[in-house]
């Protein structure tokens, strides 16, 4: 039993055990042979009651037939689906003959089960896999599950009419027929638009009607039809079929079961704040509620979304009660950098920048405006909000200029990037959502696609874009930090996610359409052809991958009160889980050097 309790003190997830534990382990474990090609566990298979840990020899996990893994000597598997009590979600099969040792649920056997290193339940892959459906069964379902049947009412129908039929129906709101398209018209428009005496109640209801329709694919998860409520600000979704026929309508009450309504309720306290105080108080719910998704099961990238749009929330909020929104000439802010992709990670901090109206006379508002901005920071930091520490702010030159100036500078950056930070500055650039006055902020990302850029640019800039390299060494290991207080350790926001979403902003500008995030901009190249085969796949996937991981680590970081971070110790990871970044890794680095050698070809 000694060379059981002296091999396992080696390997995770038991070397963090006391002696006793190791011993108590010990003392049930099983060995079991077995000869190459033999398969030892069948995906979808009874649940699994033991878990198996390689002794000598080695195996393949393999997914619907494929090979994605080996495993080697301490290397364990079986242990999800005996964690979870779900069904092996692979098979694994001996790629030679081999020794394993055999062991019931550890947790079941030792005093601190807590200390069992049991990483992310094992892989990347997997837990993608388990959130995606047993722990999402609520999230990641139709949303038509969760779907009213519509009450149906005329334009001309007074308001009185109305709802009494919503009275009767038990229906919260009601769809609209006019001869301008269908409206809807919510039992909150009866109590802001009536009750105020806005409106007579019995007046023609397609008086008070909101058109056009926010609607929702009847494809769509309920996690993406929530998302988009948080992103609008609504309590209702029209479901709509492929020829956007209304097929019934999702209300935010209903989605209380699935447990998403912290971000929708966040937003309604945002918007209701009437000071700084009672804003403040009501972005304090914001990290608690990224906590709680998290824990749901909801993917980071879909956290992510809602986290943008209550920034983006808490923010216009901010501008709105310090009533300078239009002060002191018409300016539009913007959100810069991950939060305008969507898909800032919870310690993200927040770039902005703004574009002002152009003006005739002689007067130059830079001054005040960067001044307000300043104060406007400054109140945003109250609500918990920290302006960018790499200077990427409204109130910095750089990123407030009048729409002129936008327009001249951003030209000069896609035609010469010579000119000083052309290449750095156009990259933040191309990162913008406006939040205030849209079509004038909008002026730097149209000016992106109607601007001819030069070849010279481009190339560049894709030298630029690819020179964040993935941190994966000439053998095997990952290129580690040597030194400072992150020694021994991989950036994954750095090392990881910047050269994919560099790539992708690199794709989206030579495409001239720098809209959406990440996995849309990969999207767009791969029908463009500038990705080919499986490049989008591995790159989508790599990303999503990578922002789960890092995503994780900072809620861990939240929930345990220390500074988030996107450092993380290998060590700390299970092989399987190693192995799989190496790969990613491996792969984005073969991606940037044939865009680098052919990028010319593959331009539309």
């Amino acid at each position: 039993m000694q060379e059981f309790t002296d091999f396992l003190a080696k390997q995770p997830p038991f070397n963090a055990l006391s002696t006793q534990d190791l011993e108590r382990i010990s003392s049930k474990i099983d060995v079991e042979y077995f000869s190459r090609d033999a398969v030892i566990v069948s995906a979808g298979s009874e649940p699994l009651e033991h878990l198996y840990i390689v002794r000598t020899g080695a195996v393949e996990v393999l997914d619907k037939g494929n090979v994605v893994d080996q495993l080697g000597a301490g290397d364990a598997f079986g242990h999800i689906s005996v964690l979870t009590g779900l069904p092996p979600q692979y098979s694994v099969r001996a790629s030679e003959d081999t020794l394993c040792y055999r062991l019931p649920d550890p947790r079941e056997l030792v005093e601190d089960p807590a200390a069992l290193k049991f990483s992310h339940f094992g892989t990347l892959i997997t837990r993608h896999r388990l959130t995606a459906s047993a722990l999402m069964s609520d999230a990641q379902s139709n949303v038509t599950r969760y779907m009213r049947n519509i009450l149906w009412v005329k334009a001309e129908d007074s308001i009185r009419d109305t709802a009494k039929q919503m009275t009767l129906t038990e229906q919260s709101f009601a769809l609209i027929e006019s001869r301008d398209g269908v409206g809807l018209v919510t039992d909150r428009d009866f109590r802001s638009k009536v009750g105020r005496g806005e409106i007579s109640i019995d007046s023609p209801v397609g008086a008070m009607m909101s058109s056009p329709l926010i609607t929702v694919s009847k494809n769509a998860t309920l996690a993406s039809a929530f998302l988009q409520m948080v992103e609008r600000g609504v309590h209702h979704l029209v479901v709509v079929d492929e020829f956007d026929k209304p097929l019934g309508v999702v209300r935010a009450m209903d989605l209380s079961s699935v447990q998403l309504r912290n971000p929708l309720l966040i937003r309604a306290a945002i918007e209701s704040a009437q000071s700084i105080e009672e804003l403040s108080s009501a972005s304090l719910l914001l990290k608690p509620s990224l906590v709680e998704l998290h824990d749901n099961g909801i993917p980071s990238l879909h956290v992510a979304g809602l986290m943008s749009a209550i920034v983006g929330a808490i923010l216009t909020r901010v501008l709105t009660l310090s009533s300078s929104v239009d002060k002191p000439v018409p300016h539009s802010w913007l959100l810069l950098g991950s939060i305008a992709r969507g898909e800032p990670l919870p310690a993200s901090d927040v770039d902005t920048a703004i574009v002002w109206a152009d003006q005739l006379g002689d007067g130059d508002p830079s001054e005040e405006i960067r001044n307000n901005a300043k104060h406007i920071l400054d109140l945003m930091e109250k609500c918990g909000l920290e302006r960018c520490s790499n200077g990427a702010n409204a109130d910095n030159g750089l990123f407030s200029r009048s729409r002129a100036a936008w327009i001249e500078v951003s030209s000069g950056w896609l035609t010469d990037p010579t000119r000083a930070g052309a290449l750095l500055l156009s990259s933040i650039a191309a990162d913008n959502q406006p939040l205030t006055q849209p079509v004038l902020g909008r002026a730097i990302m149209e000016n992106i696609r109607e601007t001819t850029r030069s070849r010279e640019y481009l190339a560049d800039a894709l030298r630029f874009a690819v020179a964040k390299k993935p941190p994966i060494g000439f053998v095997k290991d990952f290129v580690v930090d040597q030194s400072g207080e992150n020694r021994g350790g991989l950036n994954l926001k750095e090392g990881g996610l910047a050269p994919i979403a560099s790539l992708a902003r690199w794709l989206s500008i030579a495409l001239g359409d720098v809209r959406g995030g990440t996995i849309e901009r990969i999207a767009r190249a791969s029908e463009a052809g500038m990705l080919q085969g499986e490049e989008p796949e591995v790159l989508s996937s790599a990303f999503t991958d990578i922002h789960q991981l890092v995503f994780d680590e900072e809620i861990a970081a939240i929930r345990a009160g220390r500074p988030a971070t996107t450092w993380i110790s290998p060590e700390s990871l299970d092989s399987l889980t190693r192995r799989h970044l190496r790969e990613i890794f491996r792969a984005i680095s073969s991606i940037q050097a044939t865009m680098e050698s052919d990028w010319s070809a593959r331009l539309p």
